[in-house]
């Protein structure tokens, strides 16, 4: 119940929906691009990207100084069906 309620949280924010939207349409983006594509600040972005990270929407990539995101291989059947909406 507590993976439900995460997850949840994370997609009632119609900032961190856009990010999913954008993502779903290209393999993996660095913050920066994330950041530009949804019209907010890179810490805004970072923050919002952080909670779908801990709600195990998305994972993260650290190369060299950039962290890159992509949606979650491992997703539970719940977000890829919410997925499929966007």
């Amino acid at each position: 119940m507590r993976d439900l309620e995460k997850i949840l949280k994370a997609l009632a924010n119609k900032r961190r929906l856009a990010i999913l939207k954008y993502l779903k349409s290209r393999k993996e983006a660095s913050v920066g691009e994330i950041a530009d594509e949804i019209n907010l600040s890179i810490k805004s972005t970072s923050r919002h990207l952080s909670v779908l990270y801990g709600a195990e929407i998305l994972d993260r990539e650290q190369r060299s100084l950039q962290a890159f995101y992509r949606l979650s291989s491992t997703q539970k059947s719940l977000t890829k069906h919410l997925l499929t909406i966007l």
